[in-house]
Formats: C-alpha cells, structure tokens, sequence
C-alpha cells in the first residue's frame, strides 16, 4: 500500500503519518534562509515569523508570482478550494519552482460543527493539522480578549454614568460619553456557533454592583472587526490607529463612540501584538505555508492577511493564496478590497471547481437536493443521462464566476478539483464551457495524488503567470456608495438592479455626503450559498433584484457594510455537529476525528 491513500484513508491518519516526517520549524527556516532573530518558534514544529524584519531584510528583492484561489457557488458538497489551493502549492512544488502559500486560520466554530476544518483533504493538506484546527499559536483567543476588552469598557462605563454625576466623573478624569443603551454597535464573541448567544440581556442584579441593564448580543469570534483589521493592516502603527478607531456604540445624540474614546484601544492593541506576526506550517510534502487571519467572507474581507502575502512574495518565486467561499464574495473582496488596500496586483486568479458541485446547481434541469449534514444522493457519483444534464445546467455558474474574473483583467484557470468517481466525459462538458470563455482548464488529481496529481494544473497556472493581464478595479473610490452597490450587483452577482430599504437608503445618503467615506471599503454582507442574497437560489438566476436592508460601519477598518438578506454574525450548530466524532486517545494523547 502507498504511504498516503485518501480513498481508504481519513484526513487525520494522512496528517498523522505525515507529521512523523515533517521538516521542524527551525530546519523549515534554514531553507527558506530566515535568520535567527526573526524566528519566533511555538514548539518543534511551528513558529511565527517576525514579518516587520523580514520585510525590511528583503526589500529590495523583487516579488513573486501572485495567484489567487477562489471557487464556484459554495454547495454543502464541498468544491475544495483550500484543498486546491494546496494541490497547487504541492503541484508546484514537484515542478520543481519555490513555491509557498497563505491560507486562512479555521474558526472553532465551523471546526466542530458541520463544515469541519480548513486545512484542505487527502494528500493536499496543511500540517500539523490538529494544531491548526485547534487555536494554532493563539490569534483567535487574542482577538477575543482584544475584542471583549471593549465590551467591558462599554458597559462599565455605561454603569458608573448611570450611578456618578458629572462632578463625579470629573474627579475620575472622565467625561460623560452618554453613551445610547438602545443603540450599540458592538456585542460580544465566542469561537463557537451558538446561536442561543445571538440576542441576550446583560446587567442582571443590582443597578449599582452588576452593571447597566440593557441588551445584546454574541457574534463569532472571526466576525470581529478586530479579526478585519489583522487582514488588512499594513504596519504596527496603521493597526495600533484603527485599533483606536472602532465604532462601539452610540450616543443620544447619534454621534460614534470609539474604542479611542473609551481610552481602551491601546490596551486592545497590547492583546494583539503577537499575532501581528505569521506563523509558519507546511504541506504534506512539505512546501512552507503562513497561516494568518480567519475573516469570514460572507461578513466581511475573508482574507489571510495582507502581511502574509508581502512576506510570501518575497519568498517564493510563486506565492499562492485563497479567498473565502465563492467569486461573487471571496473573490471580489480580494479583487475590490484587499488589493486596493495592499497595492499588490495579482497574475493569475484560479477558480476551483467540482463536477459534484456544478451538479447540484443544476437545479433547473431537476438537480436532486443535497441538504447539509445528510448522504449524498448516489445520483451524484454517477455520469448517467440524467446528472449529465444538471452538469450541463450547474456549469453555467462557473461561466459565470470567471467572467467576473475577466472583468478584473485577471488571467482565470479553472481547476477541475477531480475524485476517484468522476468520469472524463463529465470533466469535458466543464472544460468546454470554461475554455470558450477564455480560461485555460486543468484537471487536478491533487486529493488522491498530491503534487503529482496537479502537474497540468501547476503548468496552467505557469503559462498563465507568464502572460500580461490588465488589472483594474471594478469602481473607482470617487463612485458614490449606492453606485458601488448596484455595481457589484449588477457585474458580479448578475441581479437586475438594488432595493434599498428607507433605513438604508437614509444610512446612504448621510455617507455619501461625507468625503471622508470615500476611502472605506464597500464590504458586502451577502450568503455565499447563492449568487443572489438567497441561499435557496441555486445555479445562476436571473431576473432578480438585491435587497439591501441596512448599513454597518467599522471604523477601524474602514468598512461599510450593506447588508443583504438574512443574515447573522453568530452562526448556530446543527443537529449532527463534528464534535460528536472528535475524541483523545488517553495512551498518547492525540486528538482523533476532527477530520
């Protein structure tokens, strides 16, 4: 039996073998040729990298190529973009270029509820996979503190106005903030989906002793602007800054309060001076990958870190990295967001495919659901007449997504991520789609194979490196607020137009008239299940209209918000989560199960 067999073996067993022959943290360095004083090391074999020196060492060195990995519609199937991202990296790497990557931090949430880790699958993985999933070297628990540090100045400082008068105040060198009770931006959060937390009443007791009575609220902890901020800082001081800068709440006059206001976000600042640093893992095969940051993309920027990426392309001669869920969300944050904040001009964008997946937005041509958490339909594993055609329908949604690549004058791959069950004929129907769009296509056996099971898509994305793109933003800062909405729903969602709510109409209308919005970020808050701001609306609908029900700000980020459809910041746990399989063997103390 070969060493590694994904087909009869469970990601945990890949990772243990694989983890017995991993290259230490420090021998890691030594290839990469990283001296001594900008290690940071977390055991044998993990480390955080101190990316200020390194960025200062290196540079005058020239950058890498940049390659973006992003995916169709999401569907409860799987389409595997961190574990093509991965493929890629290991397909590279046995090309024989220097190659790296940086890859999102999994949340505890998804980890132990339905969607499992992030690590990627089969022989495409990242290791130590247990380490990672479960708090890594400790950015998520840092940004809860830093976070709920400015919970807690909140609401004691809501408490000691209630019970001090203003001479009082005064004798504490503090001014009356006269913050809202029925207006607060921020709530609480915890690494996990617990929806029971989503709207709660804190300040139970006595007035005087327990604090100030009032509702609110719990998000996850990778929902935090906090968590936004690690993505897309660029230097101690620009973060230390918009640490200062972060709407809390309200007061009776509508006016922002910030953390700055609170004399908190310095504090918070202190909470997060680790993590402003990568840390360093590596794949199956051992090709070295930085892990930072763990926005969702639905909620917000859903990018690793902006830091990451300038430390990568120093590095590597190739450089890949990976945006949350589907192009119409991922993809446009990193194109429209992080790219403008970063100044880095990506070569190659690669959107990640399944024959499963295109399958189940065959939904017009009577695609069997697939509902998370149960088995799927054999249907799906089969190429029979009646699959051939939801293929058929199901592929126009990757049309779709890499004509929004296109539009950002990226140069597209489509990576056919393949398994042991798909036919050649269904990987044809998909090739000649996308091919006739002008993406160069590459079917990847990377989950079974690894690095030899991606040699074509590693050549793909090669040869597309090599050619010219013309990058350019979608819209331009100038573009009024509501202009840019109806921009991207329009060009990468394929709606008919926007619906403005009056709330967020007048919300709109007050940042349009501040110059000072111009330079926030257009963050759309949207599912990542559907194209549309409906997650039962599967494939690529028309005829539609986006609704936008309101406005957030984040004023350390310097993100507005619209916010479409449903949804929430503290997702819930389902009836069959993953942590009823994850268990430790009391002889050796490994964790099993969690993948």
């Amino acid at each position: 039996m070969a060493k590694y067999d994904p087909v009869k073996q469970a990601d945990w067993q890949i990772a243990e073998i694989a983890e017995a022959e991993m290259i230490p943290f420090e021998t890691m360095c030594d290839k990469l040729e990283i001296p001594k004083d900008e290690r940071i090391p977390h055991g044998h074999k993990i480390g955080r990298i101190d990316y200020m020196k390194c960025l200062e060492r290196l540079k005058s060195k020239p950058d890498g190529y940049y390659i973006d990995v992003t995916a169709i519609t999401p569907t409860p199937l799987g389409e595997g973009k961190s574990t093509t991202s991965m493929g890629l990296i290991e397909g590279l790497g046995a090309r024989g270029v220097n190659v790296g990557g940086a890859l999102r931090q999994p949340s505890g949430g998804p980890t132990m509820n339905v969607k499992g880790t992030a690590a990627g699958g089969g022989i495409s993985l990242l290791i130590p996979m247990t380490e990672f999933s479960l708090g890594l070297t400790g950015d998520i628990n840092n940004i809860m503190n830093a976070h709920n540090l400015a919970m807690v100045a909140m609401t004691s400082r809501m408490q000691h106005e209630f019970n001090y008068s203003d001479e009082q105040l005064a004798k504490r060198n503090l001014k009356r903030l006269d913050i809202d009770p029925r207006n607060l931006e921020m709530g609480w959060i915890l690494d996990y989906c617990a929806q029971a937390l989503r709207n709660v009443i804190i300040g139970l007791g006595t007035t005087k002793a327990d604090g100030f009575m009032c509702q609110s609220k719990w998000g996850i902890a990778v929902s935090s602007e906090v968590m936004a901020i690690l993505s897309i800082f660029n230097g101690l001081a620009d973060f230390k800054k918009r640490m200062n800068e972060i709407v809390v709440a309200y007061d009776k006059k509508g006016n922002p309060v910030t953390t700055g206001d609170l004399e908190v976000g310095n504090a918070m600042m202190a909470w997060m001076v680790p993590s402003i640093n990568p840390t360093l893992m590596q794949s199956v095969e051992k090709q070295p990958v930085f892990v930072h940051a763990g926005p969702f993309a639905n909620i917000a920027v859903g990018q690793s870190s902006v830091v990451s990426d300038q430390i990568g392309l120093k590095l590597f001669d190739y450089h890949i990295t990976e945006s949350g869920f589907g192009a119409d969300i991922g993809f446009e944050k990193f194109w429209n967001v992080k790219s403008r904040y970063s100044g880095l001009i990506p070569n190659v964008a690669v959107l990640t495919a399944t024959v499963r997946g295109l399958k189940h937005h065959g939904v017009n041509a009577g695609a069997l659901p697939c509902p998370p958490g149960r088995p799927v339909p054999k249907e799906y594993f089969s190429a029979g007449k009646e699959t051939m055609k939801w293929l058929e329908e199901g592929v126009q949604n990757a049309v779709h997504h890499v004509r929004t690549i296109k539009k950002a004058g990226i140069n597209p791959v489509v990576c056919i991520n393949s398994f042991h069950f798909d036919s050649d004929e269904e990987h044809q129907v998909i090739r000649r789609a996308c091919e006739a769009e002008g993406a160069r296509v590459a079917v990847s056996k990377h989950w079974q194979f690894g690095g030899e099971g991606a040699l074509e898509f590693a050549d793909a994305v090669m040869d597309a490196c090599k050619e010219k793109n013309n990058f350019k933003f979608l819209y331009p800062n100038e573009l009024p607020l509501r202009k840019r909405v109806e921009m991207i729903a329009k060009e990468v969602y394929g709606a008919d137009g926007v619906d403005f709510a009056p709330e967020a109409n007048a919300k709109a209308e007050r940042f349009e008239k501040d110059p000072k919005f111009n330079e926030y970020a257009t963050m759309m808050v949207k599912t990542h299940l559907s194209l549309t701001h409906d997650p039962t609306k599967k494939g690529t609908p028309k005829g539609w209209r986006l609704p936008v029900r309101d406005f957030l700000i984040y004023g350390g980020a310097k993100f507005i918000c619209p916010v479409c459809g449903a949804i929430s910041l503290m997702p819930g746990t389902g009836s069959d989560p993953a942590y009823r399989r994850v268990d430790v063997d009391v002889k050796t103390g490994k964790v099993t199960g969690l993948f």
